[in-house]
């Protein structure tokens, strides 16, 4: 994945903390677990962009790149 892709996931990853954060100091159960909810997304395609670059590499490397 690009360079966007890794900027977006961490803007999702820091609303996530952000929304977290807020939940906790209203003491808003739901709010918490969305915020958490959004860090697992961001991290999850985090770990696929990884595994995408990776299967890339292998690629290149079997063709001589």
């Amino acid at each position: 994945m690009g360079f966007a892709d890794d900027i977006k996931n961490t803007a999702e990853n820091l609303a996530g903390k952000a929304k977290e954060a807020v939940g906790k100091a209203t003491d808003n159960d739901r709010l918490v677990a969305e915020g958490k909810a959004d860090q697992v997304k961001a991290h999850a395609k985090d770990a696929a962009s990884d595994v995408k670059d990776a299967a890339k590499d292998a690629k290149d490397a079997l063709d001589g790149k």
